[in-house]
């Protein structure tokens, strides 16, 4: 069964920011769609910077190195190095200038292949997540203190939903911690699979179930991603909002 994408996407800058650091980009090549939210942070024009690197240096060395021969295997190898790529471009631009220092961002993307496979990964506390028969499932793993501390076996998973460190990284672009790249997951697709990427302006303020049940409730990718970032914002979110919303439909 020949599967293809109906895709949405909203970055919006929210009530309380004077520049929207996040930075969103789907890019469609002939087999295959990449699709990309960063996160920047390091203040002034730092953060928007190195977001916005994130989402020309992922694609572009993707178009560059992968190879329609390659298997799972390789596409993941490719998908790493490419994120290294551009943890290395984002660090060597801190270097040079000492206003972008302590710039970084996060990073979550997805490849789609048609072959049928959806590749996922990430870097620091943007989302991925798979919104499958009436369920959801988190596909990345958020990079942050309090997660570390969950896997540890020190705090809880609820506990770390409000735990002070909840939005201190200790992994993202532009750190060296980034080592050869983030673990790669491959999902095999069924039609009606939906994924939502998003900055944690939006799951900062609403939970998976309230996720869930509006992204279940939705027909149009575009609407939806346009009413994640509205619903974000009326849930009092004091951030950037960005997601790109994807829905897995027969050809």
């Amino acid at each position: 069964m020949a599967l293809a994408l109906n895709i949405g996407k909203c970055s919006l800058l929210g009530n309380y920011r004077e520049n929207n650091e996040d930075s969103i980009e789907v890019k469609q090549f002939p087999d295959i769609t990449v699709s990309v939210v960063a996160d920047g942070m390091g203040g002034q024009a730092a953060g928007e910077i190195a977001s916005k690197k994130a989402i020309d240096i992922i694609p572009r060395e993707l178009r560059k190195h992968l190879a329609s021969h390659l298997n799972g295997d390789g596409v993941k190898g490719v998908i790493k190095r490419s994120i290294v790529q551009a943890n290395e471009e984002i660090m060597s631009m801190g270097a040079l200038d000492k206003d972008m220092r302590n710039m970084g961002t996060t990073v979550v993307m997805t490849l789609w292949r048609k072959s049928g496979e959806m590749f996922v990964t990430g870097v620091g506390d943007s989302r991925v997540y798979l919104v499958r028969n009436h369920k959801i499932e988190q596909l990345t793993v958020d990079h942050s203190l309090a997660q570390a501390l969950v896997e540890a076996n020190t705090i809880s998973a609820a506990e770390a939903k409000d735990h002070r460190f909840k939005n201190v990284l200790w992994k993202y672009l532009g750190s060296k911690e980034v080592g050869e790249g983030p673990d790669v997951l491959a999902v095999t697709l069924q039609a009606g699979d939906r994924f939502l990427l998003c900055s944690d302006g939006l799951t900062g303020v609403v939970n998976d179930e309230k996720l869930l049940e509006y992204v279940d409730g939705q027909t149009d990718m575009q609407v939806c991603a346009e009413g994640l970032g509205q619903l974000a914002l009326d849930s009092g979110s004091r951030d950037n909002v960005s997601c790109v919303m994807m829905e897995v439909i027969e050809a």
